[in-house]
């Protein structure tokens, strides 16, 4: 969890709000409610002084794997930073490690959690998390695809509830080689 949150100030801007929009933040039910907004942002944006890097520094070498890694489905939520509103959805990422250099499966579910902790964009979670990798892992490549279904598209503006926005991000190999990326997509897709 953040250490550094205004609580205090946050409470006081969701009683703000509350007003602002003409309701009573004295009553019964709306007591706590500043309160309880105050904690669960401490919460949902906890990935604001995290390094998803951080996640990464355990590789494992003994096993000299230069096959590709795929973890999918990986569920995720965020808030969208132009509304602070929610997305959710699933990320798949895999990748070929180079010199046989591995990580904790759990990690690559780690790296995508604490993108998503933050005010964010998807195509950012998808990009940031596709350079991370290659970063930190230093492999033959890397591909992120990020599926998200948006509450600013689907409870206000456009209102089309159901639609999904897809984000891809591909680097090395997968970027060069049609095959090695298409046989990636195959796996991510097959249900």
């Amino acid at each position: 969890m953040m250490n550094n949150v205004d609580k205090e100030k946050i409470k006081n801007a969701v009683r703000d709000i509350l007003e602002a929009i003409g309701e009573n933040p004295d009553r019964e039910g709306l007591l706590e409610t500043p309160a309880r907004v105050a904690r669960m942002y401490e919460e949902i944006y906890s990935g604001i002084n995290q390094d998803p890097r951080e996640h990464l520094k355990v590789i494992f070498q003994d096993e000299k794997h230069e096959e590709m890694v795929l973890v999918k489905d990986i569920p995720f939520h965020s808030c969208c930073e132009h509304h602070l509103v929610p997305f959710f959805g699933k990320a798949h990422i895999a990748y070929i490690p180079k010199d046989g250099r591995l990580t904790g499966l759990s990690k690559l579910a780690r790296v995508i959690e604490t993108l998503a902790k933050r005010p964010q964009l998807q195509e950012r979670i998808t990009k940031e998390a596709a350079e991370i990798l290659m970063q930190e892992l230093k492999p033959y490549g890397v591909i992120v695809v990020v599926e998200a279904e948006h509450m600013c598209m689907t409870m206000r503006g456009v209102k089309k509830p159901g639609s999904k926005t897809i984000t891809s991000a591909v680097r090395g190999v997968f970027e060069t080689e049609i095959a090695t990326r298409s046989e990636a997509m195959s796996l991510i897709n097959m249900r």
